[in-house]
């Protein structure tokens, strides 16, 4: 049977994570090991794990449900989201560049210019979509491409095999952030790239009581350097929150059905509103990317974004006047939240790179829970009214 595990769905990988694996007491159910330390068994004889940072059984169950969902080799659980993108850093010299998409996540965009402000190694910002920008930025020979799709806050979508396949022609490894999706949405590895990440505290876990991060990568090799440096570098995962994490992880194709369900009804209702300038959602046709998602996405996720008419104030406006969405930063919880990008989530960028990439201040993000579909529109569209109201 643990032979062909890879042959297995989604929904079977996610539920059976860590079932029956207790040999000591036949705990159905993968116990947490909250040991710090392990015995050896003799002088220089050390078992499978021997201190918490290195290795940790909880945390190794993780860490191989998500390489068998994303049909990777090696799982590294770190211990938030950027602790798995300061991760891929390690894989970079001073002389090496990396390319990043010019509107990826706030956190990530702060990481990747403030360590290149300090030296650490060559940065490129460029549009994806952007054919010639790309290809100038390839024609350097970076060592590293980061892709993010969707896109955070605007569901921009990147063609991950085309991009994969230029940027190995160009002898850079490919590393993809796939937290807006998971990867019951999207594979990127079978779309050609080395290494794939999440944050954790999103969907994977989805219940807004965790923070953490993992990263998969296609080959063994690369995963055992990439897991010698997080030990190097202290940023392994603890086992509670793995735990919790695994915990989550067995209703995520369950969860995600209900999300996806659940937002195509509030991006149809968005998309016919009057109050809003524009929707950025992959599952509408109108999107310029919709082919494109639909060709490497098994749906089109639960995120998306929109412009509210009257700027700032009437972004104010509907965020006082909600009762059943969350003002709050993060995403794919069970509950529904709503953000303002350029002031939370991408406060980390300059204004000025938040107009570039096209963040304005009247562009809101929500995250589309499992509540009820009536309650979820009826609280959008009294707040929406609100908003409009002068």
């Amino acid at each position: 049977m643990t032979d062909k595990m890879s042959e297995k769905k989604h929904a079977t990988i996610a539920v059976r994570s860590g079932i029956n694996t207790d040999k000591h007491h036949g705990a159905v159910v993968a116990p947490i090991h909250l040991s710090s330390t392990y015995s050896l068994k003799g002088f220089n004889e050390k078992r499978q794990f021997d201190y918490s940072r290195t290795g940790n059984p909880t945390r190794a169950t993780f860490g191989q449900a998500i390489a068998d969902l994303e049909q990777g080799a090696v799982g590294v659980v770190t211990s938030t989201g950027m602790s798995a993108v300061h991760l891929l850093c390690q894989l970079l010299t001073i002389d090496d560049t990396i390319v990043i998409p010019h509107d990826c996540y706030g956190g990530s965009y702060r990481l990747f210019t403030h360590l290149a402000k300090r030296g650490q190694f060559q940065l490129i910002i460029v549009d994806q979509n952007d054919e010639q920008a790309l290809a100038e930025a390839l024609a350097k020979k970076p060592k590293l491409v980061l892709i993010e799709t969707p896109s955070n806050p605007l569901l921009r979508i990147y063609d991950i095999q085309k991009i994969a396949q230029l940027s190995h022609k160009a002898g850079a490894l490919v590393a993809v952030d796939n937290t807006f999706l998971s990867p019951i949405s999207q594979q990127p590895l079978l779309l050609g790239a080395d290494i794939v990440f999440h944050s954790t505290t999103k969907y994977i876990n989805g219940h807004s009581d965790v923070v953490g991060g993992v990263l998969v990568t296609k080959e063994q090799a690369l995963g055992e350097e990439l897991a010698w440096w997080a030990n190097c570098i202290g940023i392994t995962g603890s086992p509670f929150d793995s735990y919790l994490a695994i915990r989550g992880l067995k209703t995520l194709p369950v969860r995600i059905k209900q999300h996806q369900t659940n937002a195509d009804q509030v991006a149809d209702f968005l998309y016919k509103h009057p109050a809003i300038e524009a929707v950025y959602y992959p599952g509408l046709t109108s999107h310029p990317n919709h082919h494109i998602a639909k060709k490497q996405q098994a749906n089109f996720g639960a995120m998306m974004s929109f412009e509210i008419k009257g700027g700032i104030e009437a972004v104010k406006k509907l965020f006082d006047h909600l009762q059943l969405f969350t003002l709050a930063q993060s995403l794919g919880g069970v509950e529904s939240l709503i953000s303002h990008p350029s002031t939370m989530t991408h406060a980390g960028m300059e204004i000025s790179a938040q107009i570039e990439a096209g963040i304005t201040q009247s562009l809101v993000r929500i995250s589309v829970g499992i509540e009820d579909i009536e309650d979820i529109l009826a609280d959008l569209a009294q707040g929406l009214v609100a908003s409009q109201q002068h």
